[in-house]
């Protein structure tokens, strides 16, 4: 979510920020939270219903379950003002970061929720693709691949592999008739919503660091149904497929354990 404009310039210097037993407990009951969240807005889903009415819907639930939502003015490095929503609605061609809001949802829409709760100062980050009605089979089968192409990730983030295992383990889960979007990337998380190391959803020959326990990560393929290009709307957070196409986005938290990976937001 709302990936700052320095991830683009991917240094070679890391300043990865490994999580304490403490802090991965939290982390564990934050990311219960989001998951419940983002399930109850999922059955929100439906023609009719504003993108306002889901942002307002998750900011109440989160707020009553006594934590805050991460990305509520939050202000990434290069934006001109804070996130004014409490979670990122993109719907159709806006591929990540849409601002909920008086659209209202029709049949054959398909919406990316992309939430974050802080919970006692730990923050989980996630997100979901989900239809408004019945969608095309073209829409369903983008939907499917861009949820195969983040387990396709996570199943490569083991202890001991590198960051790169990731990004290539997700480009080959997508076929080549999709387009891949490679300015926008999974991160680090856990203290702030942005955390080194940059997770490109592509190979782009760059190692990156180890994998090692403790470390913590939100994996987030973006797939388009055209071009992998995209651009930046008036409103200055929300990314638009250059050519118009849907696109779909799936996300998860995830610890790197001594074996396989632990999905936090599940």
């Amino acid at each position: 979510m709302l990936e700052d404009r320095c991830w683009k310039l991917h240094v070679m210097k890391y300043d990865v920020k490994i999580k304490t037993e403490n802090d991965i407990k939290i982390l564990r009951e934050s990311g219960k939270r989001l998951a419940r969240v983002l399930q109850a807005v999922k059955n929100e889903v439906r023609p009719g219903v504003t993108t306002q009415h889901l942002n307002d819907f998750v900011h109440d639930m989160i707020v009553e379950m006594g934590d805050k939502p991460a990305f509520l003015h939050y202000q990434p490095f290069g934006a001109d003002y804070p996130y004014p929503g409490s979670i990122c609605i993109s719907v159709n061609d806006e591929v990540v970061h849409g601002i909920g809001g008086e659209y209202v949802l029709k049949e054959g829409d398909i919406v990316g929720l992309d939430g974050g709760v802080t919970h006692k100062g730990m923050i989980s980050d996630s997100a979901i693709t989900v239809p408004v009605g019945k969608i095309t089979k073209e829409e369903e089968e983008l939907i499917e691949v861009t949820k195969k192409a983040l387990m396709a990730g996570i199943h490569a983030a083991e202890n001991g592999k590198y960051v790169n295992d990731i990004s290539r383990a997700i480009e080959k889960a997508i076929p080549k008739k999709y387009g891949i979007v490679k300015i926008l990337s999974g991160h680090g998380v856990g203290y702030k919503v942005h955390e080194e190391p940059y997770v490109p959803n592509f190979d782009d020959g760059v190692k990156g660091p180890k994998l090692v326990k403790g470390m913590v990560l939100a994996l987030e393929p973006m797939v388009n149904l055209g071009t992998d290009e995209v651009y930046l709307a008036d409103d200055g957070y929300t990314f638009k497929t250059r050519d118009g196409k849907k696109s779909a986005h799936f996300e998860h938290t995830i610890l790197i354990t001594d074996g396989k990976a632990e999905i936090i937001t599940q």
